[in-house]
């Protein structure tokens, strides 16, 4: 279902009022089927469709709100044969998610929420992704501190994988992300980058998803419209590093970056 003999490109689908990048302009169900049918054509991998905003400062919607933001984009994409993320922490979401044909599960709270592990754990085919933030969307940008980032996310999401796989989830469903921007500075930020090569020693898939984040902005002084070629730079320093999964905006871009760097890696001479 998963490539696995290159870096993939999952292409980010928020059908939601306020993200931080594109909320509002795909949040009507037509509007998203065909921003995501476009991200196929321009070489995603993967679509990952998010209903609720995880944005600094966002606030939760209900669950009823999010299976109706979500659900009717899924099913119209599932005929594409393109595997479907869907971006959730809601148990419920969850279930309705894998029933309509989800291949994955990207979870910002690592399936911590009552009743997660329950609603994953028996659908052998779907992947998980486990993200690692500190505090909540709502809080999570009030003054983040760590002792040592890199180690403490590390440990964080070894906990976990293992908390996972005692919940009867085999390791080879599970991806990791270290969370860029959710509850952490520029320099911690910069630092999980650096060093994100730490995290796949932990024997799973590490997920990097950089795009268009605050963290680029605060370094080129780009509006969020405008933070392309700092995004695209990211994320091929986070392959560099060991990501096997991008989450991206700019398909195309990602894509272009990815074949200089599949070439150089596959030349023989």
């Amino acid at each position: 279902m998963f490539p696995t003999n290159r870096p993939l490109i999952m292409g980010v689908v928020n059908v939601t009022p306020d993200s931080f990048s594109d909320g509002g302009i795909y949040l009507s169900t037509q509007q998203a089927i065909a921003h995501a049918r476009n991200l196929i054509d321009e070489g995603a991998d993967i679509l990952d469709i998010g209903g609720e905003s995880t944005r600094p400062g966002s606030q939760q919607i209900s669950t009823d709100e999010e299976i109706k933001r979500v659900i009717p984009v899924l099913e119209a994409l599932v005929v594409t044969n393109t595997p479907i993320s869907i971006d959730t922490s809601k148990p419920e979401v969850m279930k309705r998610a894998i029933a309509a044909g989800a291949s994955m599960i990207n979870d910002v709270n690592a399936l911590r929420n009552p009743g997660a592990f329950e609603a994953v754990a028996q659908n052998n085919h779907v992947k998980l992704c486990l993200m690692h933030m500190q505090g909540t969307p709502q809080s999570m940008q009030k003054n983040p501190q760590y002792k040592n980032i890199v180690s403490e996310v590390k440990d964080f999401l070894e906990q976990r994988i293992h908390a996972a796989m005692t919940a009867g989830i085999s390791k080879d469903r599970l991806i990791i992300d270290p969370g860029f921007g959710f509850g952490k500075t520029l320099q911690h930020n910069l630092a999980l980058l650096n060093q994100l090569d730490q995290l796949t020693t932990l024997g799973v898939p590490v997920l990097a998803g950089v795009s268009r984040k605050s963290m680029l902005g605060a370094i080129t002084g780009n509006s969020v419209d405008h933070r392309i070629h700092e995004s695209i730079a990211a994320a091929l320093l986070a392959v560099v590093k060991g990501a096997k999964i991008i989450r991206v905006h700019d398909v195309k871009a990602s894509k272009d970056a990815l074949a200089v760097y599949n070439a150089m890696q596959n030349c023989d001479v």
